[in-house]
């Protein structure tokens, strides 16, 4: 009884490690293309403004958020 117990508990608690490794890896691409996508929009931006000869101040983040930080290329495009 003492070890089927101790199977079921080290069964339960390997598959929230899993499923937490999963959700992990999921959010930090998603937030990596969202990062990406914002750093191009931010590029495009300053291009046609520098095309059009005006002086370009680049955007502030809004206080309390933390500065976005270089994507490793571990990471696969999911959907």
């Amino acid at each position: 009884m003492a070890l089927s117990n101790f199977l079921v508990t080290v069964v339960g608690v390997g598959a929230i490690v899993l499923l937490l490794r999963g959700d992990v890896r999921k959010s930090s691409v998603t937030l990596r293309r969202n990062l990406r996508h914002i750093r191009e929009w931010l590029e495009t931006e300053q291009g046609s403004a520098a095309s059009k000869g005006e002086h370009v101040k680049p955007k502030e983040m809004e206080a309390g958020s933390s500065p976005p930080e270089n994507p490793s290329s571990k990471g696969e495009k999911m959907q």
